[in-house]
């Protein structure tokens, strides 16, 4: 079966209150933590392979979206770069989608029009994306989480979600996705989206502490079980890592302090940075934040 340029397996299930949790990669999965979530979500709930695309390579660069080769069963097997999304239904809470986005190279609306057209005919509910960007954060601090505009209002949000500052939204360079949400908008879908903000100076192709936090945002809105948040995983990563950046400990000070600076338990506790350190740091932070 095919819905659009998407390979449907057969039977499609009969979902109820469908919620899509979605990553786009690249251009929002640093630290690979939309990737390290959704995989462990997949596992916890046992989901299953619902739709991929009948031929990625119309929409995919595979010399910048690499192959992989693995041994399964005691073959080589050549491993296609796709998107793939899977499906878990559930007795308690909505039905769930996993979607794993992969931002196209060419032909990109008839890309979005596939997803769209696939999204629409299982009638989801929700589409919430799940995401992590570098930014000018300590490995030492809490990660910071901001989400759509009100999320932090939301009881079970209000302790982990960071209202966005400023007034108006990021502007510049971004992804051809975007416009994916803009069509899912226009069919009434509900819109959630949550980011996590790493540090910049890190740069994990795995960060475990960012996957973790994410999860923990999951766990809080939908309930899940709470041993799907490995805090520990990610304190021991940034542990050793804290050790091998001992050099730059003196940009981790100038990074605590611009995060209890915006962030005071207290505000008699917030201490003013030089005008220099502030500069700089802003300056990251426009070209870091939000996007």
């Amino acid at each position: 079966m095919r819905i659009g340029a998407f390979e449907i397996q057969e039977p499609l299930p009969e979902f109820k209150d469908l919620h899509a949790i979605v990553l786009l990669y690249p251009w929002v999965d640093a630290g690979s933590v939309g990737t390290l979530t959704l995989e462990r979500l997949e596992k916890h709930f046992e989901a299953k392979e619902l739709a991929k695309l009948h031929r990625p390579g119309n929409f995919f660069d595979f010399t910048r979206y690499r192959p992989t080769s693995q041994f399964v069963d005691g073959r080589r097997v050549t491993v296609i770069p796709n998107t793939n999304i899977y499906y878990a239904l559930r007795t308690d809470g909505p039905d769930l989608l996993f979607v794993h986005l992969m931002e196209p190279h060419a032909f990109s609306e008839r890309y979005i029009k596939s997803v769209v057209e696939l999204l629409k005919t299982l009638d989801i509910k929700r589409y919430c994306r799940i995401s992590g960007m570098y930014n000018a954060v300590p490995h030492t601090r809490p990660l910071r989480v901001t989400g759509s505009p009100g999320l932090e209002k939301m009881p079970s949000m209000a302790d982990i979600i960071t209202p966005r500052q400023g007034t108006g939204g990021y502007q510049g360079p971004t992804s051809i996705m975007n416009s994916l949400t803009e069509e899912l908008e226009k069919l009434g879908v509900e819109m959630m989206n949550f980011m996590v903000h790493l540090p910049h100076y890190l740069s994990l192709e795995e960060d475990y502490a960012g996957a973790a936090r994410i999860m923990e945002v999951l766990c809080a809105l939908y309930d899940f079980p709470r041993d799907l948040v490995e805090a520990d995983r990610g304190v021991r990563q940034y542990k050793d890592v804290g050790v091998q950046v001992e050099h730059i400990n003196a940009l981790v000070t100038q990074l605590e302090e611009y995060y209890d600076d915006q962030h005071p338990s207290k505000p008699e506790e917030s201490s003013p940075l030089s005008p220099d350190v502030e500069s700089f740091l802003r300056e990251i932070g426009q070209k870091l934040d939000d996007r």
